[in-house]
């Protein structure tokens, strides 16, 4: 293995990294670069990195990551849970890069109709619009997507894909029911889709965090400051980075022969199956 295999393992690959703009697929974004991929970045609003203070445009993100890492990269608007969006967003990064290789698709969140946190966001008290939108931004959006994108996977018979489940699929979230649904829905919809994809040697997992220290996060809760610690103790947060490594398990060399899996990264907050 030459240096350039060892340190870019994924030097030629073109990755497309879905809510790239801010926290954790930002960071999903940095991280393959930083393995030598290529990288389109999308979002669905070009300021959306300023939302949560985490940098100034769509634009901006891409330019700093291309130049910090020295991979080409592209910048990509669309709203993923509109099909004629995703294939938009699938046609523009290949045109800019070429084939897709690698799909991350972290686009979701516990949002609402009109973003935000629902409220309230309970079992009982979520307004229809907002099961909707949580649904749509979480479930539907990632079915939609990977479809579009593993289609041209099969067609080469190779690729990695990688979704962002949740913690809450496994243990609920009473002020969070339908987060903890869609992320469910994610989480089976993963395997289902890895067990379909094994003959066209396409790989298939899920990145399923616990509470983690992005913008959006810090900025929409109140924290206890002694779970913001570094290290001593897995009883807190977790860093936007301690979360986006496990990207290079699941696209990269060390992730050939795994699929269907769920990988929790929690600090064994929730260790028990369901």
């Amino acid at each position: 293995m030459n240096d350039q295999q060892s340190t870019r393992p994924l030097a030629g690959k073109v990755a497309l990294v879905t809510g790239a703009g801010r926290g954790l697929g930002r960071a999903f974004a940095e991280r393959l670069a930083r393995l030598g991929a290529d990288v389109a970045i999308h979002g669905m609003r070009e300021n959306g990195p300023a939302e949560y203070g985490e940098g100034t445009t769509l634009t901006a993100v891409a330019d700093e990551i291309a130049a910090a890492f020295g991979v080409r990269t592209v910048r990509l608007l669309g709203d993923l849970t509109k099909p004629d969006d995703i294939a938009r967003v699938a046609d523009e990064a290949e045109a800019a890069l070429g084939p897709i290789g690698i799909l991350v698709h972290n686009a979701g969140g516990d949002i609402a109709a009109r973003g935000g946190k629902p409220d309230p966001n309970d079992a009982v008290g979520i307004r229809p619009e907002d099961v909707s939108a949580v649904l749509d931004r979480n479930l539907l959006s990632t079915i939609l997507t990977c479809q579009a994108v593993a289609k041209g996977m099969m067609e080469r018979r190779e690729g990695r894909i990688v979704t962002l489940g949740s913690v809450a699929a496994f243990k609920g979230r009473t002020n969070g029911a339908v987060y903890a649904v869609a992320k469910a829905g994610v989480t089976h919809y993963t395997r289902c889709l890895a067990d379909q994809l094994r003959p066209y040697d396409i790989t298939v997992n899920c990145i399923a965090p616990g509470d983690t220290r992005t913008g959006r996060y810090l900025g929409t809760r109140a924290v206890d400051e002694a779970r913001l610690a570094e290290g001593g103790t897995l009883d807190r947060i977790a860093t936007v980075d301690e979360v986006a490594r496990v990207v290079e398990v699941f696209a990269g060399p060390l992730g050939a022969f795994v699929s269907g899996q769920v990988l929790r990264v929690d600090g064994g907050s929730q260790c028990w199956p369901g």
